[in-house]
């Protein structure tokens, strides 16, 4: 097939292009940066700015997609423009979603009150109330848009309404994997930093330590993309992205310690703790890891390799691409250690 990709040389888009290519499929390229950089071979490539979609229509039908694969439709009128362009000039949609969607996110964050939503967390579970979950917070621009913008919802209600083009709807996990830049955005950095800085004990409170969230390695998300693109019967459908099994956040710590050949040991304690344990203004009874049965049943989605092998090759990566910029306040060893040596005295 004739695919068509937007957003194709940032963190997922090259691992998309590359598995889709794998698979026998026609690809192009819609981004903004004339350089491609980040796309780890050459595609055709059609440049423009996403915000404007419309400028750049004439370009995007010429490349008579089959499907469309939207990685960065953040906003409302993002979606809206992705309609408008490829009504009658593909056949279906893939749009990367979030499992931000879900009500329970807003419990965490506790700008909701209410009962503690059960998980994993299914398709059906309960959406968000509130729209714009970032609006106000400090977050960088990126990709020309404003975070006060964002929301996933609405995204999938436009793509997902629209009869005459079928879409399909993924709602991504925490992703982690090579290629990602920012640090912020690097999922494990707080741990390995204090793995190759030699500490002997991460620390985690309670809380933090037995809190479960969705992950899902960007290879396995990549898989997934495909399965959508290449599945008629993914028509209509949203489906959950990410790990079976639900570890908590004191498993994956460990479980990277080993990828990592750390020798030292994750010790919790029931007191307050300084990063990389969750701020307190959490509500972390509330967990967010969601149920990916549906597109294990439907599409056949399976993990592309194991756990172990994923964390590796991430930990290669970062190790190899070691952010510049570090903020010191999130590693605070004085006051770890200080809070290690009161549990030392404790067990004594």
């Amino acid at each position: 097939m004739r695919v068509l990709i937007l957003g194709g040389t940032g963190f997922l888009g090259p691992q998309i292009a590359e598995r889709l290519a794998a698979s026998g499929h026609e690809i192009t390229i819609f981004h903004r940066d004339p350089t491609g950089a980040g796309s780890g071979r050459r595609f055709p490539e059609v440049h423009g700015d996403r915000n404007k979609l419309d400028e750049s229509s004439e370009d995007l039908r010429r490349v008579c997609a089959d499907v469309v694969v939207d990685v960065i439709a953040f906003t409302e009128r993002q979606a809206e423009s992705l309609v408008d362009v490829f009504r009658g000039h593909a056949e279906r949609l893939v749009v990367l979603s979030s499992g931000d969607v879900y009500r329970a996110n807003d419990i965490l964050f506790r700008r909701v009150e209410g009962t503690i939503d059960p998980t994993p967390l299914a398709e059906s579970a309960p959406l968000r109330e509130r729209l714009n979950p970032y609006r106000g917070m400090p977050i960088p621009e990126r990709y020309g848009f404003s975070w006060d913008d964002y929301d996933k919802i609405p995204v999938e209600r436009t793509v997902m309404r629209e009869i005459s083009l079928p879409a399909t709807v993924l709602r991504l996990p925490m992703v982690f994997g090579p290629g990602v830049h920012d640090v912020a955005q690097r999922r494990f950095f707080p741990y390995l930093k204090r793995m190759d800085d030699r500490r002997g004990a991460i620390l985690l409170d309670q809380r933090t330590a037995r809190w479960r969230a969705p992950w899902g390695f960007s290879g396995d998300v990549a898989e997934a993309v495909r399965l959508a693109v290449e599945n008629e019967s993914a028509k209509g459908e949203i489906y959950n992205v990410g790990e079976s099994g639900g570890l908590d956040t004191e498993s994956w710590v460990r479980e990277l310690g080993v990828a990592a050949g750390w020798k030292g040991e994750v010790v919790t304690t029931d007191g307050p703790c300084p990063a990389p344990s969750v701020p307190l203004q959490l509500n972390l009874e509330q967990h967010l890891d969601m149920d990916t049965t549906k597109i294990r049943r439907d599409l056949g989605y399976r993990e592309t390799m194991s756990r172990r092998a994923a964390l590796e090759m991430t930990v290669a990566w970062d190790r190899e691409h070691w952010p510049t910029e570090i903020d010191p306040a999130q590693f605070d060893y004085a006051t770890e250690d200080a809070v290690l040596s009161g549990k030392s005295r404790e067990s004594s």
